[in-house]
């Protein structure tokens, strides 16, 4: 029987994925172990040609493409021989050798094809490490001992590797010149308008784009040039680690110059704001004063020119465009508080004694607050990607590579597959890799949030960025570079936070009209104090429309959600619950019924045999029957009982006509004999005679063990007695749901009894047991059709169905065996609370995001009018265009410190 694992593409859903199922079982003698939208899993006697041709027949891509430069190939009947080898194994698909390079489909890893082409007499070289010279690279994996890569992990390399891929090709930008909700619309305009792009996030408070594109051959530099021609910069950057470093500089870059900004426009402007508090003369009354306040002018023209000059070059460069940001109404508002004042200063006699008032400090202090304003929020910003940062701080420098001739210490970047690294304690795994001799404790808290380190052994795996405590340990590599577990999280998370709930929509239908109804209203204000205002109508005119222009923020409203997402998703990658996009965040705020399938989410997922019941001198038989049959099955209980034979030393058989019922057993020939291993309830349904165990079936339900029929010739021959532990954390974590008003429900394909006698002890009241695989979804649809928002809690593959169904759902699994992109939500904690804690965060994260959006609208809906001068006629009052810049100012300041709050959250359990 051959064994494949391929990544799927095209299926847009499980209808699809039953499509395929169907087709494949038509033609084919197949065992589907796994099946979901983006990937199958099955054992089947046909090769791996066979079952590609099916797939590509229905529309669909198998994801399994390698490309390898050859060399040694001098003729036409080298490539035929080399197609011949490569076509007689049975997991190689579609071969086309050229002398050059050789691409086909595959499940092998790298290694194994290369050792293919070796043993036909050739040399190969993937495609992708063939870039780098030789020259460069002085340290390789065949300097080393050995460097054979584990089939297992290599396989859940190309496994990883393909599913990412098949999400499309993405580029990431880093972005300078954003200042508001305005600029990230246009900059996502611009983007989208590419042809090629798909889907563009723009995130304000990173200063950048992440770009999704269906087309491999996408110029990069079409997206460069989209971005410049908006008057904004940009650079393509791929490495997390480069991004993280060139986001701090440019924070760093953006404190310094709004730091002196602040300084010189206070310095200028407070002097002269406090000359007019404290009753010194602001009119042009004679020549003296002309002088006086016309140096001032000359004085506050260096100002905007120096410390200003961003805000109008910005604005400029924005009217080139067509577009209006918030640099336009700080530069229309400055701008004309300067030009009314020089006029006065040059031509007072324009204008009646009364209106001859300068506003030069308002100039000023405006450019010195709303700069200090920039100053502290970028401040704030910097502590925003703290989370991230931190991430990627994980990785160390550099590594200890095991060689023939010694260790020797190279850098990261230098890692490839197959190398053999040694990992003393104390230090920092480098990459994700196998144990090959040693053994020691990690500590993968840092990625999986589980405080307890980890026991690791020969053919253990270990994952980058967690730390060797007291075991000197070497390790080979199996994933390096942006293959890692480490990476990937970085990856997600940094698209998590680029992307927009739901609830963001409505401000960014705002942001993108907000400058022109800004700059309309501060006209219509200024038109109305001229007709009907008090004397000097000229002076109350510029003092309105510079205010109202100066108070409104559009920065405040595309800070409010970017930052609460920016915050909420790294905090929780620190809490182990990687997020694939905001709108998460959202739906999991409103779930009100969390469904746990029971194997693994509630119990440890770890099943042993409790007891054998059967004539006790025929215990040994019938158990090495039951293990042969259940070594070809990868079922959990399966796996219990192929153990217990392993501690009782008890060899196992080789099984014929081996077939998975899925959900109700297996069956096979041995020894020209039928035999089964299936569930109670299918023993039921099959009407096999149990009289005989009905005291053992009893004592399962009184135990709660789960209890295995093995037949012979459909004859019970024993009842084997299985139990799965119920995790630690799981009464609190059903009791925290149920004091959040979510209720839990447990769905599993174990039977009645089994069920009932776990939920009770956990206080689950639904339960819903002895269902098969494929009907997981539907339970959960009628979930959902009674009302519910579904959570479903599973392992992110054999549940694909009613995880792809569920409102949200959440892949529960250690770090390096979990499939990321299967889910919508990840717990890399294995413990039940890490659920609890991942819907209070997503419910924190939310409510942070409405107090922001909130103050901002609240801020510019009370704001404007009274800038405009709505007050006025029943009180008198009107406010100044300084106060107004440090309102402004304020009101940023105040999202970016609201959003930071979230960095001190804390769950009220500790999973």
């Amino acid at each position: 029987m051959n064994r494949f694992e391929i990544p799927l593409q095209g299926l847009n859903c499980m209808g699809c994925a039953r499509k395929l199922e169907q087709r494949l079982s038509e033609r084919f003698d197949v065992s589907i172990q796994t099946l979901s939208p983006t990937l199958i899993e099955l054992e089947t006697t046909v090769s791996l040609t066979d079952i590609v041709e099916q797939i590509e027949d229905l529309g669909y891509q198998a994801e399994l493409n390698k490309r390898f430069l050859l060399s040694g190939l001098s003729c036409g009947r080298c490539v035929t021989k080399l197609t011949q080898q490569l076509q007689n194994n049975a997991a190689i698909a579609q071969a086309s050798v050229s002398k050059d390079n050789v691409s086909l489909m595959t499940t092998l890893s790298d290694q194994a094809i290369i050792d293919i082409v070796t043993e036909a007499g050739y040399q190969a070289q993937p495609i992708s490490e063939s870039i780098t010279d030789d020259a460069d690279q002085p340290i390789t994996a065949e300097d080393q001992p050995n460097h054979q890569l584990d089939t297992e992990q290599a396989s859940a390399t190309v496994k990883t590797t393909n599913s990412s891929t098949a999400s499309g090709h993405k580029f990431n930008l880093l972005i300078s010149g954003m200042t508001c909700a305005s600029c990230v619309a246009s900059v996502e305009n611009a983007l989208t308008s590419v042809e090629g792009v798909a889907k563009a996030q723009v995130n304000l408070a990173e200063q950048s784009a992440l770009v999704f594109s269906d087309r491999a051959d996408l110029n990069s530099d079409l997206l460069l040039s989209a971005v410049a021609k908006l008057g904004y910069q940009a650079q393509l950057i791929d490495d997390p680690k480069t991004q993280q470093e060139k986001q701090a500089e440019q924070l760093r870059q953006a404190q310094a110059h709004h730091k002196r900004s602040a300084w010189m426009g206070l310095a200028i402007g407070g002097p002269l704001m406090a000359w007019g508090v404290f009753g010194g003369n602001m009119m042009i009354r004679n020549l003296n004063d002309q002088l006086i306040w016309g140096g001032i002018g000359l004085v506050c023209l260096w100002l905007l020119a120096t410390a200003g000059r961003s805000f109008f070059s910005n604005a400029w460069l924005a009217l080139t465009h067509r577009r209006a940001t918030m640099d336009t109404l700080v530069a229309l508002g400055t701008g004309a508080a300067w030009l009314f004042s020089t006029v006065i200063v040059f031509f007072p006699n324009w204008f009646p004694v009364a209106s001859r008032h300068v506003y030069f400090e308002a100039s000023a202090m405006i450019i010195g607050l709303i700069s200090l304003g920039h100053y502290i929020e970028a401040k704030a910003k910097a502590r925003t990607t703290q989370s991230l940062q931190a991430l990627i701080d994980l990785q160390p420098k550099n590594a200890t590579l095991v060689t023939a001739q010694g260790d020797q210490e190279i850098a990261v970047e230098a890692i490839t597959q197959g190398m053999q690294l040694r990992i003393r304690p104390g230090e920092k795994i480098p990459v994700d890799g196998i144990v090959l001799s040693g053994h020691s404790y990690i500590d993968e808290s840092m990625l999986t949030g589980e405080p307890m380190p980890v026991d690791k052994q020969v053919d253990s795996h270990v994952s980058a960025g967690t730390l060797n405590q007291d075991g000197s340990i070497v390790i080979q590599a199996t994933s390096v570079g942006s293959d890692t577990m480490l990476a990937r999280i970085i990856d997600l998370v940094r698209q998590a936070q680029s992307s927009k709930p739901a609830i963001a929509k409505l401000a960014d239908q705002i942001s993108a009209v907000f400058v022109p109804v800004v700059v309309a209203i501060a006209i219509a204000a200024a038109l109305v104090w001229y007709a009907v205002g008090p004397d000097p109508k000229a002076s109350y005119m510029l003092v309105v429309a510079t205010t109202v222009l100066i108070i409104a923020c559009p920065c405040a409203l595309g800070l409010a959600t970017p930052l609460s997402v920016t915050v909420g998703i790294g905090k929780a990658a620190e809490m182990g619950i990687l997020i694939r996009d905001a709108d998460v965040l959202q739906s999991a705020s409103k779930v009100d019924c969390v469904v746990f399938d029971k194997t693994g989410t509630l119990t440890q997922g770890t099943p042993s045999v409790e007891q054998i019941f059967s004539q006790q001198s025929q215990q040994a038989q019938w158990l090495q029957i039951a293990a042969s049959l259940e070594q070809y099955s990868e079922h959990p209980l399966a796996k219990a009982i192929v153990n217990q034979a392993k501690l009782e030393n008890i060899e196992l058989k080789e099984v014929h006509d081996f077939h998975n019922l899925r959900g109700k057993g297996v069956t096979g020939q041995l020894d020209n004999q039928a035999i089964a291993v299936i569930s109670l309830p299918q023993a039921q349904q099959t009407a096999v005679d149990l009289s005989h165990f009905d005291a053992a079936i009893s004592e399962c339900e009184q135990r709660v063990w789960t209890p295995v029929i093995l037949t012979v010739s459909n004859i019970a021959q024993a009842v084997i007695a299985i139990a799965d532990p119920i995790k630690p954390e799981a009464f609190s974590a059903i009791s925290a749901l149920k004091a959040m008003q979510i209720e839990p429900v447990m769905l599993t394909g174990d039977n009645q009894a089994v069920a009932n006698a776990i939920a009770k002890q956990l206080g689950i009241k639904s339960v819903i047991a002895q269902v098969l695989p494929d009907q997981k979804a539907q339970q959960v649809q009628q979930l959902k059709e009674q009302g519910h928002k579904v959570a479903m809690v599973g392992d992110g593959v054999n549940d694909a169905p009613a995880l792809a169904l569920a409102d949200i759902g959440i892949a529960m699994g250690s770090g390096s065996d979990v499939a990321i992109e299967s889910a919508q939500m990840t717990l890399l904690n294995s413990s039940p609370l890490a659920v609890v804690n991942a819907i209070e965060l997503s419910k924190a994260t939310v409510k942070n995001m409405k107090e922001n959006l909130f103050g901002a609208f609240i801020y510019n809906s009370l704001g404007i009018p009274i800038a405009a001068g709505v007050l006025y006629p029943a009180f008198g009052f009107l406010l100044s265009p300084v106060v107004a810049g440090a309102a402004m100012a304020l009101s940023s300041i105040t999202v970016v410190s609201n959003a930071n709050r979230l960095r001190l959250f804390k769950t009220t359990n500790r999973s």
